[in-house]
Formats: structure tokens, C-alpha cells, sequence
């Protein structure tokens, strides 16, 4: 453990080398003026405060320069340890700030199929927590080095003061080394318990709060708290069982350099007495132990930090070295205007069964197709494949007929754009949702926002398009953010839009003009638009009907009314509810 705790600080100093060797020479110095504090007072004794008493006086010179030396020794000191403190932060800091980066950026990259295998909860952990824990041992560990530095200064300046009283102080080290090879024993596994229970907790607190509507909706708070509580009665005993090492460790530290002044100051009398030293001697022996209780502290902290350290970087390092990512090519999609779509043969499934087999189709450019199908038919998966969240088992999704799994990062994107059913809102401005990071004009958002059948609500917003939306767009209906997130789409100006049911809350006189919009459109793009409702289905130039995971049937509309019995009795099945639903009303009334 404490070797690969040594390899992980070890990748800092590699990334952080300037930073970290001045914060290891400042905490040097702070070593050297520690000894040297000592060494002065024991010749302010020797050569002072002894003769003074002595004689019965001093001189104003010998106190000068008495204070002076204290004073210097006083200020270099301070500056090592705040050159340590600020630089060991910096290095720390840094390292934290570079890691959150590389795993959020890993997590941008892993595809769809990936997440959907790791809880959100673990994720934050891994992201905050986890990269917390990790570099944690970088503050005190410059101190750590500067007390090694100073450990080896002292023993030879109590060996050269007297060997024998060097002895007897020196028996501390073992004593900590000891105690050090305990403590690693007992508190690894002690911590990877409550760091893997510190993620569970997350978890359980992500869900809660992502399905809030649900727990307030259905009575379920004392459910859920009672569920929360569990977890986190279960991270307070493991947190616990942490401290209770770390507070057996603490006060063992603390005590054996006091115990290691006791001995000296033993010792060191007897040696006074016989002789064999001085007074001045013995003070400057006795008080460089004294300091040397809390550096030695240091090296307790981390010690104590490494387990976690260790812990952490294996979670961490097991999100940057996942490599079920989805490659690149570096193939460019040509053409302008709206793009052709052509669907290959492809087969999909998520491990316990197909969800689409042997899909093929092809749209035209500037088309507009709505895919329709019952309640499990794979229409969402075939949405997902279209932008690459995934990847066909078997087949091929062209885009102006080269597969988009041969093109290079960033144009899939460029070309294509997904609108999901459920609108995700940032907390920010309508701009700053609509633009979300785009360099693009307000012009250009608002013909967004006219195209997505936005500008009119948009406009009488109390700040317009700086109004900020609350959280996941709270502030606004559930059409309204949708036609918000349409319009983040449509200001990127994409080559082939789909609509996974993205205008389900929409009104359908509102939907035909967003349709309609969009065919018109001077800039011209291809939709492929999932679809529930008739009065959408019936604006698609052409309507793919998706049944058990394969294409049954290709057509318009009122062609596939006639010859599709799936497709009619899947479209007219709302239509029919309804009816029955006046007839049965009626009926009643009669009896009445």
C-alpha cells in the first residue's frame, strides 16, 4: 500500500515538478532553521544566559545579539513554511483541477452503453470525492520530506553533541516505523470500505433527487429517507472505524518524541553531572526534540492519507483506463444542404435479446419520415444509433452515404442533431440554452427560436432572452421546453434532424407549423421524426412502421392505413379510446 501510495505522489512530482521541489526546498529550509533554533538557543544559554547568571549582569551587546539570532532564525523559518504551505497547495490544487478534467473528459468520451452500466451517483464520486482522496497526502507530504531532511540534520547534531544521549533519542524512529506498519495494516481495508460506500451514498442521493416528482407524487419521502438513511448510517460506521485507527495512531505519535524529551532530558542530566556535556548541550538536545513532535506528526498524516489515496486512485484510474470507447475515422460527410440517410441492415441489442433486426431504409434529402411503432418496437435505440450513442451489432447507418462510424470526431455532430423527448434545461439564460456554447449571433437564435415555434412566448418573457429558465427550465411548460431544445438544435443548423417524439407536449396546431417550418426552410434538412399522434404522423412525406425491432412496412400514410393492420390498428387505437369512451358516456346518460 505504501509503496504504490509512494507511485501515485509519485505521478504529481512528475506533472508538478517545479512547484513541488520548491515547496520541498521550502520545507527544507524550515528543517534547517528548526536545528538551527535549537543550536542557537543552546549557545544563547551557553554563552548568555548562564554567564549572566553567573555574574549577576549582561551587556546590551550580548542581548543584541542574542535576539538578532533569534529573530533570524525566526524569519527563515517562516518563510519555509509558508513557502511550503502555498506551494504544496498549488500542487495539490492543480492536480485535483487536472484530474476532475481528465475524468469528466473520459466520460464525454465513453459511449452511451458505458453509462448506462455506471449509476450517476458513482460517477460524481469518482469526480469529486475519489480525485479528493487521491491527492489528499500532497500537503503534508513536502512537510513529510523537509521532516526527513530534518530527522537526519538532528541525529547528527545530537550524535556530535554526545553519542551516548544520541542513542537513547534515536530509539524513537524505530518506535514510529513500528507504529507506521500497523497503522497501513489496519486502515486499508478500513478505508476502501468507506471510500466504496462514500459512492453508494451518492448514488442513492442522485436518485432521490433526479426522481423528486415521483417520491412527492406517490407518499414515498419516509421510503426514501429510510433508504438514504441506511447507506449513510453504513459510511458513518465505516468513516467511524477510520477514526478509531487514526485516533490510536495520533496520540502514539504525539507521545513519542515527548517520550523521547523525557529520556533525553534522563539521561542527558546524568551526562551534565559526570561531565560529559554542557547545560548549553543538553538545553539545545532537549528543545530540538520538543519541535520535532510535530513534524513527525507529518509523516502520521500521510501515512494516514495513502490508504485513501490508494483507494481512490484505483477508482479514478478505472474510469481513465476504460477502453469500451467507440473509435473514430477520419472520413468527412461532403455535400451541403440537407443530408441522405441510409439505414443498412442493422441489427442491435443490448445483451438479452435483439431490439432491431435487419432495419433498412433510406430517407432522401430534405424528406421528412416519421417512425412509427408500438411501445418497445426499438424506435429510441434506432434514434440513438442514427447520432452514434451506439453502435450496430451488424449493418450500417450512412450519412450521404458514408458510415458514420468512419467519420472523424466533431462531424457527426456537425451534420447531426437529436432532439430527446424529455428537453434537459440548463439553469441559465434562454440565450445561453438555446447558444449553449455556440458562436452564434442573436439573429441567428431567434430565427432559431421562430422556427422552433418559440419567438412568440420567448418575446414576452420578462427579460427576453436573457430570462433565465431555473433549473432543468422549471419555470416554463413542458412544450415550452421543448421547443426551446428544438431550437438549440436548429441554430447549429444541422443537415439531418431528429425528433425522438420531441413535440409530444406541444399543441398539434403548433407541431404542424414546426413541421411545416422546416420543410420550407431556406436552409433545408432532412427529419426523421418519431412519432405517436396521427396529426403528426399524417405531415411525414413518408412513415416507416417499426413492429418486434424490424421495418414491417414502408410508405405514406394512407397507404399504409390500407395494407398495414398493425400500422391502422396501432394510429386509429387513441381515436377509437376516445370513441369508446363518448359512447360509454353516452350510454349511461341514457340510462339515466
Amino acid at each position: 500500500m505504501l509503496r504504490e501510495g509512494l507511485g501515485v505522489m509519485g505521478v504529481a512530482v512528475r506533472a508538478e515538478p517545479r512547484a513541488f521541489a520548491v515547496a520541498v526546498g521550502a520545507s527544507a529550509l524550515y528543517a534547517a532553521t528548526t536545528v538551527g533554533t535549537a543550536q542557537v538557543l543552546g549557545r544563547v544559554t551557553e554563552h548568555v544566559v548562564l554567564p549572566a547568571f553567573a555574574a549577576g549582569r549582561t551587556t546590551a551587546g550580548a542581548l543584541t545579539a542574542s535576539a538578532a539570532a533569534i529573530v533570524g532564525v525566526a524569519f527563515l523559518k517562516a518563510l519555509g513554511v509558508a513557502g511550503r504551505r502555498f506551494y504544496a497547495g498549488l500542487v495539490q490544487y492543480r492536480m485535483q483541477a487536472a484530474y476532475r478534467r481528465a475524468v469528466t473528459r473520459r466520460y464525454l468520451e465513453l459511449p452511451a452503453a458505458w453509462h448506462a452500466r455506471h449509476p450517476a451517483g458513482e460517477l460524481l464520486s469518482n469526480a469529486n470525492a475519489d480525485v479528493e482522496a487521491v491527492w489528499a497526502p500532497l500537503a503534508p507530504l513536502p512537510m513529510a520530506i523537509g521532516v526527513a531532511f530534518m530527522l537526519v540534520i538532528a541525529a547528527v547534531a545530537i550524535v556530535l553533541v554526545d553519542p551516548v544521549v544520541a542513542l537513547v533519542a534515536l530509539l524513537v524512529f524505530p518506535a514510529v516505523a513500528l507504529l507506521n506498519v500497523f497503522y497501513q495494516r489496519r486502515l486499508a481495508p478500513a478505508a476502501t470500505r468507506a471510500q466504496r460506500l462514500r459512492a453508494g451514498v451518492s448514488e442513492v442521493a442522485h436518485e432521490s433527487f433526479e426522481g423528486a416528482l415521483v417520491v412527492k407524487t406517490l407518499g414515498r419521502e419516509a421510503a426514501e429517507t429510510e433508504r438514504f438513511a441506511r447507506r449513510a448510517t453504513e459510511l458513518r460506521d465505516a468513516n467511524i472505524a477510520v477514526g478509531r485507527v487514526r485516533g490510536l495512531l495520533d496520540p502514539l505519535l504525539e507521545a513519542l518524541p515527548n517520550l523521547g524529551v523525557l529520556a533525553v532530558l534522563l539521561v542527558g542530566t546524568m551526562r551534565v553531572e559526570g561531565g560529559a556535556m554542557t547545560a548549553g548541550d543538553l538545553v539545545s538536545v532537549a528543545y530540538l526534540f520538543t519541535l520535532l513532535a510535530w513534524p513527525i506528526r507529518a509523516l502520521g498524516w500521510v501515512l494516514a492519507d495513502v490508504p485513501r489515496s490508494v483507494v481512490g486512485w484505483r477508482r479514478v484510474r478505472a474510469v481513465l483506463d476504460e477502453r469500451d470507447t467507440m473509435p473514430h475515422g477520419d472520413r468527412d460527410v461532403p455535400g451541403d444542404g440537407a443530408a441522405a440517410l441510409e439505414v443498412r441492415g442493422v441489427r442491435f441489442g443490448y445483451g438479452a435479446g435483439d431490439v432491431l433486426r435487419d432495419v433498412s431504409f433510406d430517407v432522401a434529402p430534405g424528406r421528412t419520415v416519421a417512425v412509427v411503432g408500438p411501445t418497445g418496437a426499438g424506435k429510441s435505440t434506432l434514434t440513438n444509433l442514427l447520432v452514434r450513442l451506439v453502435d450496430p451489432d451488424d449493418g450500417a447507418v450512412l450519412l450521404d452515404g458514408v458510415d458514420v462510424r468512419e467519420t472523424g470526431p466533431g462531424v457527426l455532430a456537425a451534420n447531426v442533431a437529436l432532439v430527446p423527448q424529455h428537453a434537459f434545461l440548463f439553469d441559465d439564460t434562454v440565450r445561453g440554452n438555446v447558444a449553449l456554447g455556440a458562436d452564434v449571433t442573436d439573429d441567428r437564435v431567434w430565427e432559431a427560436l421562430r422556427l422552433a415555434q418559440a419567438d412568440g412566448f420567448v418575446a414576452g418573457l420578462a427579460h427576453g432572452l436573457d430570462t433565465r429558465v431555473g433549473e432543468r427550465g422549471t419555470t416554463l411548460s413542458g412544450g415550452q421546453r421543448q421547443r426551446l431544445a428544438l431550437a438549440r438544435a436548429l441554430v447549429r443548423r444541422p443537415r439531418l434532424l431528429v425528433l425522438d417524439d420531441a413535440t409530444s407536449s406541444v399543441d398539434p396546431s403548433v407541431e404542424a407549423r414546426i413541421l411545416a417550418g422546416l420543410r420550407d426552410s431556406s436552409a433545408g434538412v432532412t427529419v426523421l421524426v418519431v412519432a405517436y399522434r396521427k396529426a403528426t404522423i399524417a405531415l411525414a412525406d413518408e412513415v416507416v412502421y417499426l413492429e418486434h425491432g424490424a421495418a414491417q412496412a414502408r410508405g405514406a400514410h394512407a397507404d399504409l392505413l390500407e395494407r398495414s393492420p398493425g400500422y391502422r390498428d396501432l394510429v386509429t387505437a387513441y381515436e377509437r379510446a376516445e370513441a369508446e369512451r363518448a359512447a360509454d358516456a353516452s350510454g349511461e346518460e341514457a340510462v339515466r
